[in-house]
């Protein structure tokens, strides 16, 4: 006897059909609310945009130009804020003023892109150098980063530790062409590993920091930078004889290849350097598929010997790199005296090369 297929109750297909129902429109009104939101926003930045320049023109008509754009200022915060409310206090219309100043008329299309809130431009314009603010622009625009990891990033010298790392092209990157295609471009010096929630101190043990990497993953892979994705930890490589544990493996698909990530809690040795130059050599043989570029590896220490980088195959290689990594965001003055430190090393290394 041949069983027939049983249709689904009224009241099933009904809640079914109200399931879907419900959920489309949702997206539906999700999608709407996005795009009215950036839609506030651009008018709203471009429209404090615009009063930094009515604000900036006056003053120019001003004989005494600092007294009377202070009590202009002044004056326009206390008739604004009667009539449109909170938000246009003294110091909110400096910013909007000092956010014309940082990107005048020449510049307003590029400064007012739409996936920056004024909590962006904010953060932003207070970046000194030119070439660090068009950074941060486009990386914030391009990664989707929220206020607060720019800032984060803004704090810790982002930019800066990124034109630290070995074999910067810095004339480049100081002309504002920095574009990132290279091995040696995905890599920082110091990395700042502040969010694991470890403390600095000669009791941490590696199995710790890779442990609260894990728990912090999205975190360390903002730091690590862009295209990284997690592989896995303790990745084993086995060959014939032996089986080889390494601590992290990510792939970037920007460049197209693995990354092998060492952890030392301790200075850089030349053992550890001629270990991970196993490792890549390894994984290049028996892990990399045709279509990848050569494996990466990274060494993060808590301290690095200068005489072991400059007498090892960190030296000349274009695959093995060694960076220190901070676990509490320095000061700025600290990462400023390490950021300097580092630029030095890297002249001497140039000149005795």
């Amino acid at each position: 006897m041949t069983s027939k297929k049983r249709d689904k109750p009224v009241a099933t297909r009904s809640k079914d059909l109200f399931g879907k129902l419900l959920g489309d429109i949702r997206g539906i009104l999700s999608q709407a609310r996005q795009q009215a939101y950036a839609a506030v926003n651009s008018a709203m930045v471009e429209s404090y945009w615009q009063i930094g320049r009515r604000i900036v023109e006056e003053e120019q008509h001003g004989q005494q130009r600092a007294e009377y754009g202070a009590q202009l200022i002044r004056e326009l915060s206390r008739g604004l804020s009667e009539e449109f409310g909170s938000g246009f206090s003294v110091a909110n219309l400096k910013n909007f003023r000092q956010f014309y100043l940082t990107y005048p008329e020449d510049e307003k299309g590029y400064a007012l892109r739409s996936q920056l809130s004024w909590t962006h431009h904010r953060l932003i314009m207070r970046v000194d150098n030119p070439a660090a603010r068009d950074y941060y622009m486009k990386e914030a625009a391009g990664q989707n980063w929220s206020s607060r990891v720019l800032e984060r990033n803004i704090n810790s010298f982002y930019y800066e530790r990124l034109l630290t790392a070995p074999d910067k092209r810095t004339a480049l990157v100081e002309q504002g062409a920095f574009v990132q295609n290279q091995p040696s471009d995905f890599i920082k010096d110091p990395y700042v590993l502040e969010f694991l929630g470890i403390p600095e101190s000669h009791a941490t043990l590696e199995r710790d920091i890779e442990q609260a990497i894990i728990g912090n993953l999205q975190k360390f892979l903002l730091e690590m930078g862009k295209g990284f994705a997690f592989i896995g930890r303790q990745f084993r490589i086995s060959t014939e004889t032996s089986h080889f544990y390494v601590d992290l493996v990510f792939y970037n698909f920007l460049l197209k290849c693995f990354v092998l990530i060492d952890l030392k809690a301790d200075k850089l040795t030349h053992q550890d350097v001629g270990q991970m130059d196993m490792y890549v050599r390894m994984f290049d043989d028996l892990k990399r598929q045709p279509d990848d570029n050569p494996t990466i590896g990274l060494i993060l220490c808590s301290q690095r010997d200068e005489t072991v980088v400059r007498y090892s195959v960190l030296k000349e290689s274009e695959q093995i790199f060694a960076s220190k990594y901070r676990l509490v965001l320095p000061t700025e003055e600290e990462l400023k005296v390490e950021l300097e430190r580092e630029r030095s090393l890297l002249l001497e290394a140039k000149d005795l090369g």
